[in-house]
């Protein structure tokens, strides 16, 4: 038996060609991607009208007291504080003794309230992203630090039963509102592109 040596033969296994493979796309792949560029404006849209519920609904909660996180008769309106009952209930954290001040205060309650109340309905609305994206981000930010999760323990020494030193849903909100300013996604089912043509939105882009 002779055995014979072809260099410029390699049989057997074989690699498939890279720069086909990034160069190319099949129709299935292709009809993928057109599809979830097509949803992904309506998925972002019931993201912000939901969003813009839960700010919405917390509003209206804490002025009229519907019975949910608000008792009924205790509602802003009935002489109730928005502030005084979470502020006041502070026991960790580096501004305990500073929200304990606030609780309460009126100046506190108007820009607690107002602030759910602006960030709720420009989110439905579609308009004015990128101030909600501001105030909401600064309005969690100073939630999460009156909860202060990184903490074990309470100032009174029992367990915060913290679920996660960091990522909570102060964080996620906040950045759900950061990323539907950045994605425009007050044009589909909004008032976005309207608000965006008006003559004193055009000049003052920090409004859109």
């Amino acid at each position: 038996m002779a055995v014979h040596d072809h260099p410029h033969r390699h049989p057997g296994f074989r690699f498939p060609s890279l720069r086909r493979s990034g160069t190319a796309s099949s129709p299935t792949e292709a009809n993928a991607v057109t599809t979830a560029t097509a949803t992904s404006p309506y998925v972002l849209a019931v993201l912000r009208i939901l969003t813009g519920f839960v700010f919405l609904w917390a509003f209206l909660d804490k002025t009229f007291g519907f019975g949910y996180a608000t008792p009924s008769g205790k509602g802003w309106i009935d002489g109730g504080s928005p502030t005084k009952g979470f502020l006041s209930g502070v026991a960790a954290g580096p501004m305990e003794s500073t929200f304990h001040d606030w609780a309460g205060a009126g100046w506190a309650n108007w820009l607690f309230m107002l602030g759910l109340l602006g960030i709720g309905l420009a989110l439905i609305a579609g308009i004015g992203l990128r101030l909600a994206a501001v105030a909401g981000t600064a309005m969690m930010a100073l939630m999460w630090i009156a909860e202060w999760p990184p903490a074990k323990h309470l100032s009174d020494g029992s367990l915060s039963m913290s679920t996660n030193p960091f990522t909570d849903y102060h964080v996620v909100y906040a950045i759900v509102l950061i990323a539907l300013a950045a994605a425009g996604a007050g044009a589909t089912w909004g008032l976005g592109r309207a608000w965006a043509r008006l003559p004193f939105v055009s000049r003052n882009r920090w409004l859109m």
